[in-house]
């Protein structure tokens, strides 16, 4: 296969991809009951029809860019720097299971720098200011980002393909667990369950709600899949876990037509926002 077979095929296999799961999750959470569990929705409010428009938009932009860079490392002479492989012989089993867990762990330690750089304020407009555009994103938001964002955010494959043996198979399952998790950061609702986020486990786990405040307040809570930098470096909202309880608990009731949540109360000097960096 050329460049451009590889692109078309990657440009099918992503855009296929991400529509149905974005638009699955859309059409469930967001139209067939929407009614039944808006009072559980981490924001009350709903994202407009041109929020919508704009996140497809981007998103389908990054989607050029994201199968533009695999096509050029993998059929141009950047396929001599790379550890590619396509006979799963050449390297052992023990390799090919031991290569996920790693392949996350690399890919959330790049991406929560990046993403900490990228709100330094001499480069946040240069790169990250569309993607918080969506102040209160929808699934459609998972990928909406400016070209210079996608860009860097296609360096992992970069990155991933330099440093380790990988094959098709890691890099499809890799980046197909990318998107639903991408996509679950952005949903709107939580789906672990209350104490989740105070767990042994699921303290270390990224959360919808997790991401949701750092799109409602920019700062705090910079990674992806885990947690483990957030509260090493100190950037973890202090009000997450009363947050996430908050959110958790609320029970439905109606006032008029609109659904509120009930919760138990929380003290508001508990309930504090300390400055993250």
């Amino acid at each position: 296969m050329n460049i451009a077979e590889t692109w078309y095929g990657l440009l099918f296999v992503l855009t296929v991809r991400y529509f149905l799961i974005a638009g699955i999750a859309y059409a469930i959470w967001y139209k067939l009951i929407r009614k039944k569990v808006s009072y559980k929705k981490i924001q009350f409010r709903f994202p407009s029809n041109k929020d919508f428009r704009r996140e497809i938009v981007y998103s389908v932009i990054s989607i050029l860019i994201f199968t533009l860079v695999p096509a050029l490392m993998l059929q141009t002479s950047l396929r001599q720097y790379t550890q590619y492989y396509n006979d799963l012989d050449q390297h052992s089993m023990l390799w090919f299971w031991l290569a996920f867990p790693l392949m996350f762990l690399i890919h959330d330690t790049y991406f929560y720098w990046m993403h900490r750089l990228m709100h330094h304020s001499r480069l946040f407009k240069l790169f990250h200011v569309v993607h918080h555009k969506s102040t209160n994103p929808s699934p459609w938001a998972a990928f909406s980002f400016q070209p210079s964002e996608a860009v860097l955010e296609a360096g992992i494959f970069v990155v991933l393909v330099i440093i380790m043996p990988l094959h098709m198979v890691h890099l499809f399952i890799f980046f197909l667990v990318m998107m639903l998790y991408n996509v679950y950061g952005h949903l709107g609702w939580e789906l672990y369950p209350s104490g989740f986020s105070t767990h042994f486990i699921g303290k270390w786990i990224n959360t919808s709600i997790n991401h949701n405040q750092h799109h409602q307040f920019f700062k705090g809570n910079y990674g992806l899949y885990f947690l483990f930098w957030d509260r090493l470096m100190g950037t973890l909202r202090s009000d997450y876990d009363l947050y996430f309880e908050k959110v958790k608990m609320r029970g439905k009731s109606r006032v008029g037509n609109v659904v509120t949540g009930n919760f138990h109360e929380i003290s508001s000097k508990k309930y504090s926002v300390r400055s993250v960096k």
